[in-house]
Formats: C-alpha cells, sequence, structure tokens
C-alpha cells in the first residue's frame, strides 16, 4: 500500500511537472497583418500647436490618450495637477479619445477602501464627469502609476477601486516589461485585462560618449513575446521623444531635460541630444506586421508630433511609419541670391527623417574672386582658396530636423559668378 501511495505521489508531481512545462513553453497564438496606431498628446500646456496637431493629425489614428492630470506625494500626501486639456478640440477630435491620469511612485499600505483608494477612485471619477460635461465621450481611462514589482497586489486593490468608481468605463493600466514575470502581474492583469506595455525607458549614462538606447529592439521584442505568452490583450507603447543629456566638464553626469524650459546647469556642461531611432522602430512595426502574438494589439505612440516640439520627431517621420515603410532621408543644399556678387549657402531636409550628421558642403566658382564670407549655424567656413570654399561642421555632430532651412553661411565675390555645390556627410 505504501508503495502504490508513493508511486501516485511521482506520477502527480510528474504530471504538475509537465503542466508547468507545457504552459511555459507551448507555441504562442499568432497573427499578422496591419498594425492600427494610437498616440498620446502628453502636453500639460494645451497651446495652439497643440491643439492644431490634434485638429489635423486625429484621423491618422484609432485611438487618442490626453493626459488629463497628475498626482505626486509629498510627505505621504497627493498632490494634484490638472491639465486643462481643450475640451472643443477633444470633442471634434475624428478618433476616439481617451484620458490618462499619472500617479507617482508610493511605498503602501494598499487597500480597496482605505482615505488614499478612496481619493484616487474620486479624482478618476471626477476626470470622467469632467469629460462628460464637457460633451467628450471617452474611449478609456488609463492609469500610469509608478509602481514597484514588490507593490503590484497593492496596485490591484487600487485598480479595482477605480474600476468601480467609473464602471462602465473601460480602466487601462500601463505595465512595464520587468512586471510581466511576477505572478502578480498576473493577478494584476486579470482584473485590467487589456494592458499597455511600455518598451521604451531611461537608464542613467555611464558617460557623455556612451552608447545611449531609448527603446532596445532586442529587449522590446523579448517583452512582447513574454507578454503574448501570458495570453492577455495588450497594446505596445513606443517612443518618438528625446532627450538633452548634461554632463560636467569632470565627466560627471548632471541629468536630463525634456520638452520645457531647460535646467540650471553649469555654463560650460556638456550636452548631448538623444533620442527614439526611427529606423529601428519602423523595422519593429513591420516585423510586428507580418508576425505577432495574437494578444497584441495596437501600437500606441509616445507621443504626438507638435510643430513646436524641439526633441521630438517631426509629423513626417511618425507618418512614414504608420504608412507601413521606413522614413527616408534627404538634404539639399541651396543658393539665395540677394544682390550681385552675394550668395547665401542654405540647407534644407524636405525628408522625413532628421539628418544627424557631421557635414561638410563644397563651394566651387570660376571667373570671380571671393571678397569675403564667413559661416552660421555652428558651420565654420575653412581656409578657402581661389575657386573653392568650405563650410564644416568639425567635429560636432548637428541635428537638421525635417523641415528645416538653415542659413550657413555667405560668400561675396567681386563680380556676378557660377558657383556650384557639393554636399558630405560623414
Amino acid at each position: 500500500m505504501r508503495k502504490r501511495f508513493i508511486s501516485g505521489v511521482v506520477v502527480l508531481v510528474a504530471a504538475g511537472l509537465f503542466a508547468v512545462w507545457w504552459c511555459g513553453f507551448r507555441p504562442t497564438a499568432r497573427r499578422s497583418g496591419p498594425l492600427a496606431h494610437e498616440v498620446y498628446v502628453w502636453q500639460r500646456n494645451w497651446n495652439q500647436s497643440v491643439r492644431q496637431a490634434v485638429t489635423q493629425r486625429g484621423a491618422n489614428f484609432a485611438n487618442l490618450v490626453a493626459l488629463r492630470a497628475e498626482i505626486v506625494w509629498k510627505n505621504s500626501q497627493p498632490q494634484l495637477t490638472r491639465v486643462a486639456v481643450d475640451y472643443p478640440t477633444l470633442t471634434n477630435a475624428v478618433c476616439p479619445v481617451g484620458l490618462a491620469l499619472r500617479i507617482g511612485a508610493y511605498p503602501g499600505p494598499f487597500a480597496t477602501n482605505d482615505p488614499v483608494a478612496g481619493y484616487l477612485s474620486g479624482v478618476a471619477a471626477s476626470l470622467v464627469a469632467d469629460a462628460a460635461t464637457n460633451g467628450l465621450r471617452l474611449s478609456e481611462l488609463q492609469i500610469d502609476f509608478d509602481c514597484a514589482e514588490s507593490k503590484l497586489d497593492g496596485y490591484r486593490l487600487w485598480v479595482e477601486a477605480i474600476q468601480r468608481r467609473v464602471h462602465p468605463l473601460p480602466v487601462t493600466i500601463t505595465a512595464l516589461p520587468s512586471w510581466l514575470k511576477t505572478p502578480a502581474f498576473r493577478r494584476l492583469a486579470a482584473v485590467a485585462p487589456n494592458y499597455v506595455l511600455q518598451v521604451h525607458s531611461v537608464e542613467r549614462p555611464k558617460s557623455f560618449a556612451a552608447p545611449f538606447t531609448l527603446c532596445d529592439p532586442t529587449a522590446a521584442r523579448r517583452a512582447v513575446e513574454r507578454a503574448g505568452r501570458l495570453g492577455v490583450p495588450f497594446r505596445v507603447a513606443l517612443p518618438t521623444y528625446g532627450y538633452l543629456l548634461a554632463f560636467a566638464q569632470s565627466g560627471q553626469f548632471l541629468g536630463l531635460s525634456a520638452e520645457g524650459p531647460r535646467p540650471n546647469w553649469p555654463a560650460d556642461a556638456q550636452l548631448r541630444e538623444v533620442g527614439a531611432d526611427p529606423e529601428t522602430l519602423a523595422r519593429l512595426v513591420q516585423d510586428w506586421t507580418k508576425r505577432r502574438p495574437a494578444a497584441m494589439g495596437n501600437v500606441i505612440w509616445y507621443r504626438l508630433p507638435v510643430a513646436t516640439d524641439n526633441l521630438n520627431w517631426r509629423w513626417p517621420t511618425l507618418a512614414a511609419i504608420l504608412a507601413g515603410r521606413s522614413p527616408h532621408e534627404q538634404l539639399q543644399c541651396k543658393l539665395h541670391r540677394t544682390e550681385d556678387g552675394l550668395v547665401e549657402i542654405h540647407l534644407v531636409n524636405p525628408g522625413e527623417l532628421d539628418v544627424v550628421r557631421r557635414l561638410e558642403v563644397k563651394v566651387h566658382w570660376t571667373e570671380a574672386r571671393l571678397v569675403a564670407g564667413d559661416g552660421l549655424q555652428g558651420f565654420e567656413l575653412t581656409e578657402p582658396d581661389a575657386v573653392t570654399a568650405r563650410f564644416q561642421t568639425g567635429s560636432a555632430v548637428r541635428r537638421l530636423r525635417v523641415g528645416d532651412d538653415w542659413l550657413i553661411g555667405w560668400l561675396r565675390f567681386d563680380r556676378k559668378c557660377e558657383v556650384q555645390i557639393e554636399i558630405t556627410k560623414h
């Protein structure tokens, strides 16, 4: 009898181990076909440029999510900032519109019916009610909580409390790839069965020249595959934005800046602009269009290009990816003659991709004598000879954004003459 009991236990254990193996390694269901695209409007100042971008570009997206409020914690007390979104613009948008509530890191404790949960669910309900009062029918409420992995079970209690207050409006959460491997996230995803997987992140660079990747395509693919194995519907958030990194002359990292006023860095700080790589992300989207986990839904872009952005893609870059192709680079040099003998040299980017290179523009002429000249916009006029002048950026890498038109220098001759231009990219 004892031997039979032991044998039965062994069989049960083996069956359990097989079941775990099968659940963990069985093939993930897959699908293919065009991806729908969504977009965030994360600006806090709804100026004319933001309103115009929403009005002109909304038709290109399956959903638009606007930041509506942010909560940070000071001495364990919530500090709420509401974003004054432009409701007339949102109600006239030709795509569904959702709102987002950001919540800063919170150590706990968590409960479904304590004052903190009551406050958060009350804020969420007020955002939904305010939208309805202004004639905006919402597609969803997104909660973007800076949650530690160890607090995911607590976060689930908050989500349940918020869902009860805003029902039947869908509540969506944002999630990090590191959460996917935890049992607590499975429980969280069970109560919020439509989450946004953020595959972009910022890590402190080790040095000024160290490689910087805002979205590692290998890590992004791995995260999407892991999410696909959970079988819970999800969307993928991809970045369009960038940062300005600052380092002291000693090499010490001083900080980073996104859109908005620049921090009070030292005047001699070394500045480096970094951002999302359009060509890499275009390939990611193309690959997922061909084959992706069945649970993966749309792509949502962070964030909508606005004409006044300094560290975000321009619209033609994102538009090319939405069309299913990689953006193309194009660079032109044009001459403007404002008077006889005076030639202004312009660099123009009419393409779909920012040009980030060291650049050299060589100017040739005949039957004239160069009288004077100068470089502008960081270009230097280097030792012209009798028939050639060079405008160079030296060791500095310049970013010529899509749509930019730079006057990079001028040349004055003693008479009107024929001029030819040659561009070299390093």
